[in-house]
């Protein structure tokens, strides 16, 4: 299997309506909305975890990076 150059990525931040989202880099439309900012957290490591591993950046209500996270590959 061929390795990827660069690791996927993805970023927790909240939304206009108070929402947390999970998008790519560069991208607008989120792949995933939670309630809480725990629960887009989840989903985002979830998400990552099935894409063969990556980089979890989350950020906090004033939109500074908060924390990040390197999410290893799931099992398959």
């Amino acid at each position: 299997m061929a390795r990827r150059l660069s690791p996927e990525r993805r970023i927790v931040q909240q939304r206009a309506d108070g929402r947390w989202e999970i998008v790519k880099p560069h991208h607008r439309r989120a792949s995933a909305i939670g309630e809480t900012q725990r629960e887009a957290e989840d989903r985002a490591r979830a998400i990552l975890r099935n894409l063969g591993g990556g980089e979890l950046t989350t950020k906090g209500r004033d939109g500074k990076i908060r924390e990040s996270d390197s999410v290893r590959r799931g099992h398959r």
